[in-house]
């Protein structure tokens, strides 16, 4: 891969338009506003992310999320710019370098379109719908494709779907974004037969094409059959993530009393080798509030481990261009910053994502949305029927709910649901259930 290729401002389902105007925005800019103006996007505020949304203390949801991977990913991005810039200065395409801060940024906005409500389990009690539950009736009439697109749901290729796809009444080419940004927020670029025993994947059936498309352009290739290399950046926007989740989890946890003040100084000091890590505590000490010292310790934590990730990213820039780079940038920091990386991804595991709230969710949310998967899928395949034809008068007119296929009709239960926020899940369960009843 070269980078003259895969910085395109080409935009799908507008190739064929040419634009006279000029714009003090560049196209990548343009992507990330088109983003932060969006519903999918807009309705991140009410996703959780990990722990229960906010009651009297404000935790990170679904945007707050994404707001601070996107600041973290703009970061890294522009650091590894700079020292790209000066590497290949005499290179005819080195000016295109100065938009990977604007494209990670996007792809970082869009990294958790897809994802349904009630955090990460929400994908698993889809995926189980169907591999254990009510949807396993359905196997006999889909393809051994649209089989695997549906047991190994994933949130990564419905963000892919949900910014390409021509939903009813909408333009060719979705969000009509830039190939560039597409191609950033694709972290496992092949098909759901490829998924293995962690079920990741980037793309349905239903987008095989438009990434075709988008990888034939950028000169992205296919290293094995099915399976792409990865966009360059996309190895950025992934590290931008792994850093907000752990680090931001802890400082959540810390604010809940799940983790003491003293584990998570302990944890964030531990990024630093003295002498650097005898400054930072004394720095520390001169704040009085516990959660302001927590807070200034993850700052350093995180601007060591941005400024690290882009000397990995811009070493390892060989292997990365060729498709052979193996496992995230997170990976390969030096030994201090990994340990303790490892440390803090111990600890959320032991602390955090077993944590008696957190399971509550996810038990809640699988219940939930088992129950929603069943009523919307029996609607989409008897749609004649009663209550059928109720509850499709309650789906968006933008999902297809009378596809031609039962792959397409089952798509759009899947789109509705996975858009859902945590509050419409709920109050439609309650609505299906007669539990809630409008004002008489």
């Amino acid at each position: 891969m070269d980078w003259g290729r895969l910085v395109s401002a080409r935009r799908l389902g507008l190739e064929a338009y040419h634009d006279p105007h000029h714009h003090t925005r560049s196209s990548f800019q343009r992507d990330f506003d088109r983003m932060i103006f969006s519903s999918p996007f807009r309705r991140l505020q009410n996703k959780t992310q990990v722990f229960p949304l906010p009651g009297s203390i404000f935790v990170h949801n679904r945007l707050t999320h994404s707001l601070e991977v996107s600041s973290v990913g703009r970061s890294l991005a522009n650091a590894v710019s700079s020292l790209l810039r000066e590497r290949h200065r005499s290179e005819p395409w080195a000016d295109r370098l100065l938009d990977l801060g604007d494209i990670v940024a996007t792809a970082c906005l869009c990294h958790d379109l897809g994802n349904p409500p009630f955090g990460h389990s929400g994908e698993k009690t889809i995926s189980t719908f169907f591999s254990e539950g009510d949807g396993l009736v359905l196997k006999p009439q889909l393809t051994e494709r649209q089989w695997a697109d549906f047991i190994n749901f994933e949130g990564n290729a419905n963000s892919f779907r949900l910014l390409t796809h021509q939903f009813v009444g909408r333009r060719e080419g979705g969000f009509a974004m830039t190939y560039s940004a597409l191609a950033s927020i694709v972290k496992y670029p092949h098909s759901s037969l490829l998924a293995g025993e962690k079920g990741k994947f980037g793309y349905f059936e239903s987008e095989e094409d438009v990434w075709r498309k988008v990888a034939s352009e950028l000169g992205i290739p296919e290293i094995a059959p099915g399976l792409y290399a990865r966009h360059p950046l996309v190895h950025i926007m992934e590290a931008a993530d792994d850093i907000c989740y752990q680090i931001m989890d802890l400082e959540d946890a810390h604010k809940l009393k799940i983790v003491s003040n003293e584990e998570v100084t302990s944890l964030f000091l531990s990024f630093f080798a003295e002498p650097e890590r005898g400054g930072t505590a004394d720095s520390m000490l001169r704040l009085s509030d516990p959660n302001e010292r927590v807070a200034y310790l993850r700052s350093k934590v995180i601007g060591a481990m941005v400024d690290d990730c882009a000397r990995v990213f811009v070493d390892n820039e060989a292997s990365i261009l060729a498709g052979t780079m193996r496992g995230g940038l997170v990976e390969h920091l030096r030994p201090t910053l990994c340990e303790a990386y490892r440390a803090c991804t111990a600890k959320a595991w032991e602390k955090i994502y077993r944590a008696p709230e957190v399971v509550d969710i996810e038990i809640a949310g699988n219940r939930i949305l088992t129950y929603l998967m069943q009523c919307l899928t029996e609607a989409v395949m008897n749609p004649g029927r009663n209550f059928s034809r109720l509850l499709l008068e309650k789906v968006p007119k933008q999902y297809d709910v009378h596809a031609p296929t039962v792959y397409g009709r089952i798509q759009s239960a899947l789109d509705h649901i996975s858009g859902m926020t945590d509050v419409y899940a709920l109050d439609l369960f309650r609505k299906l259930n007669g539990h809630s009843l409008p004002a008489v």
